[in-house]
């Protein structure tokens, strides 16, 4: 296996650079994993394909605008860009300005003091914010999009899902973005539950993977936590047969992750604190029968964990219809559904 496998070319054109409205509006492919056929539907139709009792498992994380801009004691300009929380205080970020070593403190603009904690490699320096909440941190920077979004966002809440309330990621959990109230209300209507986690999202996850050898890759750690509740609802679900369907690789990763602290197969238990799990292709599934995802990054760790649950050749032949088919891809883009 080499990076390489899991590269396609796709026209900038097929890019989206901005959401469709209303969110459910999005179109959905439909991929069955034991059969050759592509379905092509609307999201808004996605309890077509869901039978009452299957649980959908989403990720509560939101969205903190994470580009910040700061003042060195000098007067100088400092741009900061939150990579990943590690305590409720301390960030991994990306930094632009010179002298910025450990023991400097700046100020935000309009906002709090904040140290450099320490050098890492090339631009990244770990901060800790002094004198800030979530709230207050919430309302200072410039909402982060990814770097191949080029249109102005003129709605910040448009790169939130509507059931973000877990403040902490750098970057939003696309796939739960084509949901609205209204469809999680007729699909709880016709029997389908909803369950939440929460795993704030990096930045880093938007990285292609460099290494000649996948398996040779390090991860990106990223905070999840899935209570006792979750976990009830998660164990009920398998042990009844109906199916654990994950909204996104976030939450794949979460559960998973879960899964793998139960010791247990076809279960889970209540976790909190940093993932590291890379799902790669062999990886064995204990948990995850169902995922809606978006269409992701050639070389990216998240193509390789659907490539995992769906199989590489299948991922990549259906990306190339996609493709054909005329159907957005990345952030603001339309989603798949692999049953």
């Amino acid at each position: 296996m080499k990076t390489t496998d899991f590269n396609y070319y796709l026209p900038p054109e097929s890019i989206a650079q901005t959401p469709v409205e209303p969110r459910h509006a999005s179109r959905l492919m439909v991929i069955r994993r034991n059969q050759p056929d592509l379905e092509d539907s609307i999201f808004e139709q996605i309890g077509n394909y869901l039978d009452p009792g299957d649980l959908l498992v989403i990720n509560q994380t939101r969205v903190i605008p994470a580009r910040l801009f700061a003042r060195k004691a000098t007067g100088g300009r400092v741009e900061l860009l939150l990579l990943k929380r590690l305590e409720e205080d301390t960030w991994e970020a990306l930094v632009g300005g010179k002298g910025l070593n450990p023991g400097i403190r700046i100020t935000v603009e309009n906002g709090p003091m904040v140290d450099v904690v320490q050098k890492l490699e090339g631009s990244r320096r770990i901060i800790r914010f002094l004198d800030t909440g979530e709230d207050k941190l919430a309302n200072l920077g410039e909402m982060p999009l990814p770097p191949y979004i080029h249109t102005k966002l003129t709605n910040p809440e448009r790169y939130q899902t509507v059931y973000s309330t877990q403040t902490g990621s750098a970057a939003a959990p696309t796939a739960g973005l084509h949901f609205t109230t209204e469809l999680m209300t007729r699909l709880k209507a016709i029997g389908i539950r909803f369950a939440r986690v929460t795993l704030h999202v990096g930045l880093d996850t938007f990285a292609p993977v460099k290494e000649e050898d996948p398996a040779d890759h390090v991860i990106h750690s990223e905070w999840c936590e899935l209570n006792e509740e979750t976990a009830d609802l998660i164990n009920e679900t398998k042990a009844t047969g109906k199916r654990v369907i994950a909204v996104g690789t976030t939450s794949v990763r979460t559960l998973e992750t879960a899964a793998k602290a139960s010791g247990t197969k076809n279960r889970v238990k209540a976790i909190s604190g940093p993932t590291h799990l890379f799902i790669l292709p062999g990886f064995q599934f204990q948990v995850v029968d169902a995922m809606v995802t978006n269409f992701h990054l050639p070389q990216s760790s998240l193509i390789m964990l659907v490539s995992a649950f769906a199989g590489r050749k299948k991922v990549l032949a259906t990306y190339q219809t996609a493709i054909e088919r005329g159907y957005r891809f990345y952030s603001f883009g339309d989603a798949m559904l692999i049953l």
